[in-house]
């Protein structure tokens, strides 16, 4: 996520100190930067939510809230790429929806809220070791926060990332194994008797045909 820094320079070029030490300058060679946020969460095994937003936050009539009142001057830009996020462990085969993925934001201030449902699962590898992972599926939302609502109340959310995830009470197993040796010779039994199944079959109906054509030229010969 970045923050916007035009009206920053433009502010600091009016003051004389900012001028001489040239903060304006170096406010607008970094105005391109963004983030990196990149960590673990260890969290109880109940629905919850976790986000990323700007501002100092703090707890108050027991709930927890942000200060934005820099947001007026140094609006939000939420384009963010989610490279990972997991639940527990990789295991082979894993595909996170999240990876990789690119939200762009068509509005300053915005708020992205992704929706997600785990499923644990339990992965036993053919060495028999046992792992504890989660898979999980994923919708998303955005949608403009308009401090001034927010502000009076007539409007919910924070600009930010939110992530909302629950638990499914379902288990999925996956177990690696082997095929045996006599699976494999069946297997290979049974493709070779369908190549000769296929191949009593076109030879039947070239029989058939040559015979065909055969007579009909007797035929020809006898009239």
């Amino acid at each position: 996520a970045v923050v916007s820094t035009q009206s920053t320079g433009e502010s600091l070029g009016a003051i004389e100190q900012c001028r001489r030490e040239g903060i304006a300058q170096k406010i607008s060679e970094i105005k391109d930067e963004q983030c990196n946020v990149q960590g673990s969460l260890q969290v109880s095994k109940v629905s919850g939510n976790f986000h990323i937003s700007p501002g100092k936050s703090f707890q108050q009539n027991h709930a927890h809230v942000h200060d934005l009142k820099f947001l007026h001057k140094f609006p939000l830009n939420l384009t963010h790429t989610v490279n990972r996020l997991a639940f527990g462990e990789f295991v082979p085969g894993q595909a996170n929806p999240l990876d990789n993925h690119t939200f762009v934001a068509t509005a300053l201030n915005a708020m992205r809220q992704y929706y997600v449902q785990i499923v644990p699962m339990r992965y036993e590898k053919i060495s028999g070791e046992v792992i504890l992972s989660n898979q999980y599926s994923v919708t998303y939302h955005a949608k403009h926060i308009d401090l001034a609502k927010a502000a009076r109340g007539e409007q919910a959310g924070l600009p930010g990332m939110f992530v909302t995830y629950e638990i499914s009470p379902l288990m999925v197993e996956v177990s690696e194994n082997r095929r045996s040796f006599t699976h494999f010779l069946t297997g290979v039994c049974a493709i070779i008797g369908g190549v000769f199944t296929v191949a009593g079959i076109i030879d039947s109906f070239v029989y058939n045909s040559y015979r065909a054509f055969q007579k009909k030229l007797e035929l020809g010969k006898v009239s």
